[in-house]
């Protein structure tokens, strides 16, 4: 093998510090930006939020009058400068983002137990009504068996908490010779008895009787209760009263008193529980109609405004190599680069969210069926920017507007063509499939096929498979099934 120099040239992007940290910005969602800004303003003395910089005393002017006499050449930097974000950005810095020897001049981390302890503070997402029931048949006295077909009852529940398979079903879907029906319906029995009352029932009565069952025996008018929930329950509705009362033989009062126990009664006794947990969102622009003309504007409280602190700035002197000076030096950097990245992120959110807003103007004045077609390659062409920028301040953003607050990204949708040579989005056509749905006639529902034809009829060529797909994301069940529930 013979050793040889070979000379090449090649390009490539070098993904410094600065760079990454501005990236990361790019993608926060507001709540965890003013986070890190909160993280910031801590671990960096040269940062400060600008309604603390307002209410500053007059002591560190007396501070800065007193240097005014030091030596020009070592005069402190940025006493006098208009722009705090511009602050000692003359002075001469050996530090470089890209230098992998410069370790001292990396961002500073945010602390560690710090996050910790905010997160402890915070909500944590409410239980599930099958998390509750596994905690309760984990803390019995069941045995393995018996915990297994528990789980196996748990995992049949519906949201509402009712059983959705029989006994037959369960046994079959437990596989085991070693387990009967009768073990099974003792096990659902034990469920049905945990909390909440009547949970594993095979619907609202059985749930009612079995909350009934469970009221001590000296609770007034708990047998008339019971022979009301056994008669059909439509007659514990409005108007239907008078009939139940003669069929229970009861006077008014008495009627009163039995309706009084039922309503503290719940027949959905899983409805209580939630899945997750709820999640509040913070608009990160708002988008009003002024003038006939409508305006963006980045909301001013998604994030606290920061600024560099005078005072700390005016301490950086020149040529001066000390530990204190440079930790402060570095401070300083690291604050330019932050409000730099703030200033950047602001900018490339009000661009993308003035070309959503120009292109859905019609969706604002009318609703989804005025939705155009968008992709992310047409804002980042139309702003001059690469499609990943966009698709990072497009991600958990959302916008306040008079259809809604609404996630950046429901503005965007794929395109079907029309007879015409257009475009239709499929937002829009999601909208029209629900208009025509909500208006059909409830003993003829309108099928898949029905409703291609009808939007073909309308100039919007979509084959029946993508109607079905679109019916189906948006929870409407099939025509057979609506036709069934009327």
């Amino acid at each position: 093998m013979k050793q040889s120099l070979e000379l090449r040239v090649s390009q490539q992007l070098t993904m410094t510090p600065q760079l990454q940290q501005a990236i990361r910005l790019l993608q926060l969602p507001a709540a965890e930006l003013s986070l890190e800004i909160r993280d910031a303003l801590e671990s960096n003395v040269m940062l400060e939020a600008e309604e603390e910089a307002e209410t500053a005393g007059s002591g560190d002017e007396t501070n800065m009058a007193e240097q005014s006499t030091i030596d020009p050449s070592e005069a402190p930097l940025g006493s006098s400068a208009a722009d705090a974000s511009r602050l000692g950005e003359d002075m001469p810095v050996d530090e470089r983002w890209d230098d992998p020897a410069a370790g001292a001049a990396t961002p500073s981390a945010p602390d560690p137990a710090r996050r910790d302890s905010l997160l402890d503070n915070q909500a944590g997402p409410e239980a599930s009504l099958r998390d509750h029931l596994h905690w309760q048949v984990e803390m019995s006295s069941l045995s393995d068996r018996d915990r297994r077909i528990a789980e196996a009852v748990i995992d049949a529940l519906d949201q509402q908490g009712h059983l959705t398979e029989s006994s037959e079903e369960l046994c079959e879907a437990l596989a085991d010779d070693d387990i009967e029906q009768d073990d099974i319906r003792a096990v659902i029995a034990v469920i049905q008895h945990m909390d909440p009352v009547g949970v594993a029932a095979g619907d609202a009565r059985e749930a009612l009787r079995l909350q009934i069952d469970a009221l001590p025996e000296d609770t007034p008018h708990r047998e008339l209760a019971r022979l009301a929930i056994a008669e059909d329950l439509r007659l514990l509705g409005p108007g239907q009263h008078a009939t139940l009362r003669r069929r229970l033989g009861i006077d008014e009062e008495t009627l009163t008193g039995v309706l009084s126990l039922i309503q503290q009664l719940d027949p959905h006794p899983g409805s209580g529980f939630g899945e997750t947990r709820t999640e509040y969102v913070i608009p990160d622009c708002f988008v009003h109609r002024i003038n006939g003309r409508w305006e963006v504007e980045v909301n001013p409280d998604a994030s606290p405004r920061i600024r560099v602190n005078d005072y700390y700035a005016s301490l950086v002197r020149r040529g001066d190599t000390s530990a204190d000076n440079s930790l402060l030096r570095q401070h300083l950097q690291e604050a330019r680069w932050l409000i730099k990245s703030l200033q950047s992120r602001s900018e490339t959110l009000q661009k993308v969210a003035e070309c959503i807003v120009e292109r859905q103007q019609g969706f604002l004045e009318h609703g989804e069926e005025a939705m155009q077609p968008l992709v992310l390659r047409e804002v980042a062409e139309a702003i001059d920017m690469h499609e990943s920028t966009v698709s990072r301040i497009t991600s958990r953003k959302y916008m306040r507007t008079p259809q809604g607050t609404l996630e950046f990204k429901h503005f965007f949708s794929s395109h079907v063509p029309t007879a015409d040579g257009g475009e239709c989005s499929a937002t829009a056509i999601r909208a029209r499939i629900r208009r025509l749905v909500a208006a059909e006639d409830p003993a003829r529902p309108l099928s898949d096929s029905r409703l291609t034809d009808i939007l073909r009829e309308e100039g919007i060529n979509v084959a029946r498979r993508t109607v079905a797909k679109y019916r189906e994301v948006m929870g409407i069940a099939s025509s057979t099934d609506r036709k069934r529930l009327v």
